[in-house]
Parts: C-alpha cells; structure tokens; sequence
C-alpha cells in the first residue's frame, strides 16, 4: 500500500487544545479503558471457563467482547499518549494501519450484533429447532463470516485511502485516523472514495441495522400473539432487552457519523461522536450484559468463588 504522496506523518489534533484540560482527560479516558479491558476481560474469561456459558449466545458475547477490547485498544492508546506529549505525530503507515483496524472491528461489529440477533430470533421462535439451526459448526462459520468480511471491508478503504496524494496539510482534526478526515486533506479526487464509505460502508452498517430490527420485529410479533405466558414474555423481552440497548449505543453515533455528508462545522461533532462508539459503548457493554443476565452475574460469582 504505497502511496504517492509527500506526507510521511499526520498529526492527530486530538480532543482539545486547552492544556488544563488534558490531565484530567488522560486520567478520565485511562479509567474507562482499564474498566473496558476488565469488563470485557472477565466476561470473556467466564464465556470461556464456564460450562454452564457454552451455547450460542454466549459465543457470540465473548466475540463483542473481544471486538471490544480491540476496538477501543486502536484509538485509546494513542489518544492517551497525545495528552501527555507534545508531539502528535503518526507515521503514514501507523495512520492507515489505524483506519484499517478501526474499520475491520467496527464493521465486524455490526454484523456480529446482527448475527447475535439472528440467535434470539431462533431461540425464541423456533425453540424446537434451535440446536439444529445454532449447532456449533454453524456458530463458529457465522463468527468467522462476520470478521472475514469486515477484515476485506477494511482492506477496501485501506488501499484506496492510502492510493490518495497527500500534498497539503497534514494536520488531521480528529483523535485518530478515521477515513473522512483524511478525504479533506487529499489532494486530487476522492470520489471514488466518497462513494465507497457511501455506498460499501453504509451497505453493511444500515443492512446490518434493518436486519437486526427485522429479526425484533419478528421476535415482538410473535411473543404478543403466540406467547400466552407472562413469565415466558417477560423471560424472553428481558434476554433481548440487553441486546437491543447495544445495538441502540452502537449504531446511533455510527449512522449519525458516517451516513450524513461532511462539512467543516461537523467534525467538532464527528469528535464528540466517535468518543460514544470508540470509548463509552465498549465499556458500557459489559455492565449492560452483567446487569440484566442472570446467568452471567451468577458465572462471575462462581468464577470469584473460586479464586477464594
């Protein structure tokens, strides 16, 4: 991915030029990134080590919890550093190495949200059938799907941003390198890029959005007029609660960002945005989980048991 470009390093502006500001930001973010890598870290640890944890959707929860860990591990650490030293520089390749890893796991993401509300479909509407249709063989190709296809969604941008000419500023107006920043600061036409993060990028996050809310809908539908039992309808409305409000946290900053059109007005809000998507949903996803699942609760109970 070489590029014809005079660039060899972009400085990444950050959230802030208010000096004051900065060390209580790096406490702030360093807080909810060590809470990000301990909530997911332990749910990961129990959907691991826990038998009672070995089905479908708690496979499936131990993948967002690893995209989380990652996803937030991408930008928070180079966010940090900036609050500290002075020079915030990235390397070109650093630059799109970052938007690479930014997008395979935000993409993977959304399609693993989909895929995990494809599982409560079928466990709600199709009980009798559930293990045939979620067996493990199918479990495990839908996971690896899902991170195939956002791994070459990511390559897509990678190559065709790093291909631009970068001749001007190199000063980028953001905490880290995301692809619309950088389409400002190209110099020729970007086009072709501007239609692919329309066209592919917004394919697979509204696609992905429609299937999900297709798959509650059904889920809705049929618990109001096939379910006769209270107890099973709240059961099933409070497994699916926790889900839909991940879902809610991810997509609504992620569309608002990338399906409407730039301007110079909106990349304060792109900032402001993308702190929700990158820094506060992959540490709210753990607390969500635990809070309202009882079987998870009950797995970092026994899982602490056992270390005293």
């Amino acid at each position: 991915m070489l590029n014809q470009t005079s660039v060899n390093e972009f400085l990444l502006l950050g959230l802030t030029d208010i000096q004051e500001l900065r060390p209580f930001l790096f406490v702030t973010f360093l807080t909810i990134y060590f809470a990000n890598l301990t909530g997911n870290g332990a749910i990961l640890m129990i959907v691991i080590s826990d038998a009672k944890l070995h089905s479908p959707m708690y496979f499936f929860l131990g993948n967002l919890s690893s995209l989380d860990i990652c996803y937030s591990t991408v930008t928070l650490p180079k966010m940090l550093e900036n609050f500290v030293f002075p020079h915030k520089a990235i390397s070109f390749v650093g630059c799109i190495s970052q938007l690479h890893f930014f997008h395979f796991l935000g993409s993977t993401e959304s399609m693993l949200l989909t895929v995990m509300a494809f599982d409560r479909f079928v466990a709600i509407c199709k009980p009798l059938h559930y293990t045939v249709i979620m067996n493990h063989q199918r479990c495990i190709q839908m996971a690896g799907t899902v991170w195939i296809i956002g791994f070459f969604h990511a390559l897509l941008h990678s190559i065709m941003t790093s291909c631009l000419n970068f001749c001007g500023s190199n000063q980028i107006h953001h905490f880290y390198c995301d692809i619309k920043p950088l389409l400002e600061l190209a110099c020729g036409n970007t086009e072709l890029n501007q239609w692919l993060l329309n066209i592919v990028t917004g394919a697979i996050a509204l696609g992905s959005f429609s299937l999900t809310l297709l798959s509650y809908f059904y889920i809705i539908m049929y618990l109001f007029f096939k379910t006769h039992s209270c107890s099973m309808l709240h059961k099933a409305l409070s497994t699916c609660a926790s889900h839909f409000m991940v879902v809610i946290l991810f997509y609504a900053p992620v569309v608002f960002t990338y399906i409407r059109p730039s301007s110079d007005s909106s990349m304060d809000q792109d900032r402001i945005i993308a702190i929700m998507y990158t820094v506060i949903t992959p540490v709210l996803n753990p607390l969500i989980y635990t809070l309202r699942n009882k079987e998870v609760k009950g797995a970092l109970v026994r899982a602490m048991q056992r270390k005293l």
